[in-house]
């Protein structure tokens, strides 16, 4: 596995670059240490595999993702990071990453960059507990954790009926938009409406849905598309 490592942290480059180097199986290809370094490396070595840290400046890990998946649909990119964050992690998965590990269960890194390569998207552990996927085998993609437990990743953009009788058409555009990680002025500017009109809309549906912030709400989403059977 050619794999290339990007992290503003050199330490945590390096330390990975020798724990990955380790494996028989695995070639370190290339650093990094932002965003638009990650963007250029990726062009240039076109790595199997991109472990891709999620905080980092001036462009983030986040970012840097969207723009290589929208050159190359078909790269692995894999998020490494010491923050499971609701928010992140269904921003990651909705964007394609292939996985979203948590930087302190280093020794899970090389078994979950085989999952990869195998076709699965791969959780760590701390990651699955934070995100209420079914820990299952559907008719989506599976994710594997490193305790080699599973959980389906959401394939599907259609919203459930569990969620969509209780909310207007415009409500439910609203709630998409969530799910892809837009926040208030996006979504205005893609609905051609004002950001009050936005949040608003958002605080009905909260409390329609008896939900309390945005994270939830794109979290009941995402577990509305399994219950509704539509994947």
């Amino acid at each position: 596995m050619n794999i290339a490592i990007v992290d503003d942290d050199k330490l945590v480059v390096e330390a990975l670059s020798s724990i990955l180097g380790t494996q028989q199986d695995v070639s370190i290809v290339g650093r990094a240490y932002d965003g638009d370094g990650a963007i250029s490396l990726h062009r240039t070595v076109h790595p199997d595999i991109l472990l891709l840290d999620v905080q980092m400046r001036p462009k983030d890990g986040l970012s840097a993702g969207r723009e290589i998946l929208a050159e190359d649909p078909s790269a692995r990119i894999v998020y490494l990071t010491t923050f499971a964050d609701e928010d992140y992690i269904v921003q990651a998965l909705r964007l394609g990453a292939r996985g979203y590990l948590i930087k302190e269960q280093a020794a899970t890194i090389a078994p979950a960059l085989r999952s990869i390569m195998d076709g699965q998207i791969v959780l760590g552990d701390e990651v699955v507990e934070r995100v209420p996927y079914a820990i299952t085998q559907n008719n989506g993609v599976v994710l594997s954790t490193s305790h080699d437990t599973h959980a389906v990743m959401p394939a599907s953009t259609s919203m459930g009926a569990t969620i969509s009788s209780a909310l207007t058409d415009r409500e439910l555009k609203i709630v998409e938009l969530i799910a892809e990680g837009l926040d208030n002025k996006a979504i205005a500017s893609a609905l051609f409406v004002s950001e009050g009109t936005v949040r608003n809309h958002i605080s009905d549906v909260l409390s329609k849905l008896n939900l309390k912030n945005r994270t939830q709400l794109a979290i009941h989403y995402w577990k509305s598309q399994v219950k509704a059977g539509s994947l």
